[in-house]
């Protein structure tokens, strides 16, 4: 369900809650058969959710997953559709969008003064405490006995951006730091900065993004050895009163493209594919495709449900205008096995599918 974080709205959220607490009674009267007395004991660990206080802490959306002895919720960064769904099976696609293709990235605020790490998504971010990292020029000069000695003003080649530095040479112009902060000492200071980053970034494939003042790129060009360097910086004056919500979205307009051409690939090669067995929408081959462990990348249709039930074993597939007893969402049913086979999944808008289909599928063989 979605869910109103502040204001006179939040009290919408607990008479959204009960409808669709409702809901739920219905469903599971009707598809599992049970008695009104069994079915208020079945949602009691959810009902007792239901405090003031509880909804007094909500972010954009909320998804509760409740089976025997087992209850968990989250408060997720996504405005989600109402939907209750009763199946043998949790219900994940709405979550989809979280779990693949976040669009996770970091970013590095800078100044000579202070350094801040943050963690985003295409939601939300949220700041990362820094533990045992130098965070301006004179700790790292007293905290690196060995940048006194200059060893890391040998000039080499480091990754990290589509335009490397290949020396380490001055930087002048516009906006050039005073001379009593040398550049060589900045340049020290990103050294140090950089290998102690590699706690928090090593084995991480996300972007990381810049903030700073412009002159602060090119030095930190020079000391950076991430991979996933993004060639820019975000222009920010003051990083002391840098508050995430107030980047979020320039950073994210930045880091979108990069998750946007993955995407956009798999549809090109949906394309490419299609005809020759090796993609498709159709159901049957689809959903058997997904239990078998062929598809390589898969595309779903958010906000909308195909019910029935596939046979494994048999290989039979039964599709139903609506939901009938033993029924599940198929399209939710392909997501989750494709995950758990290794493949890709695009959890999409309807209109973002190939071929218009509420399913297609990229086949390994």
């Amino acid at each position: 369900m979605p869910t109103v974080q502040a204001g006179a709205e939040v009290q919408q959220n607990p008479i959204r809650f009960k409808n669709l607490i409702k809901q739920a009674e219905a469903l599971l009267e009707e598809q599992k058969q049970l008695r009104p007395t069994e079915v208020l004991e079945r949602l009691q660990p959810v009902l007792e959710l239901d405090r003031d206080e509880f909804w007094q802490h909500q972010s954009q959306g909320l998804a509760i997953f409740l089976a025997d002895g087992f209850l968990r919720y989250y408060r997720l960064p996504l405005a989600f559709d109402e939907l209750v769904v009763v199946s043998d099976r949790f219900h994940l696609k709405p979550l989809l969008p979280l779990l693949t293709g976040d669009g996770k990235f970091f970013l590095l605020a800078l100044s000579q003064k202070q350094v801040r790490l943050f963690e985003g998504s295409r939601y939300s971010m949220q700041e990362i405490e820094l533990e045992e990292i130098p965070t301006s020029v004179e700790a790292a000069l007293l905290y690196d006995e060995t940048a006194k000695e200059g060893q890391f003003r040998i000039s080499t080649s480091k990754g990290g951006t589509s335009n490397p530095f290949p020396q380490a040479g001055s930087f002048h112009g516009q906006g050039s730091p005073d001379q009593d902060e040398p550049q060589s000492d900045i340049l020290q200071f990103f050294h140090v900065l950089d290998r102690g980053l590699q706690k928090y970034l090593h084995n991480e494939q996300a972007p990381l993004v810049l903030a700073g003042v412009e002159y602060l790129l090119p030095l930190y060009q020079q000391a950076n050895t991430y991979p996933h360097l993004i060639d820019l910086i975000l222009p920010v004056e003051n990083i002391g009163v840098l508050k995430p919500e107030d980047i979020h979205e320039q950073a994210w307009s930045v880091v979108e493209p990069y998750y946007t051409e993955a995407q956009k690939a798999a549809v090109e090669r949906y394309h490419e594919l299609a005809g020759t067995g090796k993609a498709s929408t159709d159901w049957q081959e689809t959903i058997a495709g997904a239990y078998y462990g062929r598809i390589d990348q898969l595309f779903v249709a958010l906000g909308m449900q195909q019910w029935g039930s596939f046979d494994p074993e048999a290989n039979e597939l039964h599709l139903h205008s609506e939901a009938e007893p033993g029924d599940e969402d198929l399209l939710n049913a392909a997501a989750v096995q494709t995950l758990l086979n290794g493949g890709t999944v695009y959890a999409v808008e309807p209109e973002a599918i190939p071929d218009q289909a509420p399913i297609a599928a990229v086949f390994r063989y």
